[in-house]
């Protein structure tokens, strides 16, 4: 099991406690804030929160104090044990997580914050900082796959999730109102964003290199939703939570 306090002490590019070295995180080029969620976040998907607790608060002044828009960016992995919030917090992290941009802020009068970022791409946390006002990571950006999908894994995958969205469209509406991703890549990020998925299933996704393998992966996975669907009609889809994610 893998915990936060683990990577104060070693990895595989052990550069020391920021706050021991006296590293800012302008310093290092692949250290960025970083919000623990419950929730698995993928790259090219919209994603609002609800920021609340001293810590992260405090990671978003320091990201909106950022001039430039294009340079404000966190990082975010799943929590595998613990809670996003109170003084023990996550006591274990995943390892493959995304890196997102600030794009939208909304400051409350009572300090807390309503944004909305974007994700950008994958990254391996290597080390936590958890010494600061907020939480950092040493990060290893993850390359995207440049590959062919067969165009018939893509369509499949298409008319399964346009069943499974009928379906579900008596009891809540489209899970996914406007157009779908063209490229593979980013259809399949999408797809596993608003298809209904456990958190382990979700975070499979993630840490799959093949675009292909992540869209037949998805499609069995509505496929299953479907049949147990079918097999109880009277019950809709698992409900997927449309309200804001808070990170703490």
């Amino acid at each position: 099991m893998w915990h936060p306090d683990d990577l104060r002490g070693a990895s595989r590019r052990d550069t020391g406690s920021l706050q021991d070295t006296g590293t800012t995180l302008e310093d290092v080029s692949d250290t960025l804030p970083m919000f623990p969620l419950g929730s698995v976040l993928f790259p090219g998907v919209v994603v609002p929160l609800r920021v609340f607790e001293d810590r992260y608060r405090a990671l978003i002044h320091h990201l909106i104090r950022e001039p430039d828009p294009a340079h404000r960016l966190f990082g975010s992995v799943g929590i595998r044990e613990g809670y996003e919030v109170g003084d023990h917090g996550a006591q274990s992290l995943f390892r493959i997580g995304c890196r997102l941009q600030l794009t939208d802020v909304e400051a409350h009068e009572d300090g807390s914050f309503d944004v909305v970022a974007v994700g950008r791409d994958r990254i391996r946390l290597e080390r936590l900082d958890t010494s600061g006002p907020f939480p950092a990571g040493h990060v290893e950006s993850l390359p995207p796959a440049d590959e062919q999908v067969d165009p018939q894994i893509v369509q499949r995958a298409l008319a399964l999730f346009t069943a499974y969205r009928a379906a579900v469209a008596p009891y809540r509406g489209d899970p996914h109102p406007g157009d779908l991703p063209r490229d593979p890549t980013y259809l399949s990020w999408t797809l596993a964003a608003v298809a209904p998925l456990a958190m382990p299933d979700r975070q499979t996704l993630l840490e799959s290199d093949d675009t292909a393998l992540r869209l037949t992966m998805i499609g069995d996975l509505l496929k299953s939703e479907l049949r147990a669907m079918n097999a109880i009609p009277s019950l809709p889809a698992t409900e997927v939570a449309r309200t804001r994610w808070s990170p703490n």
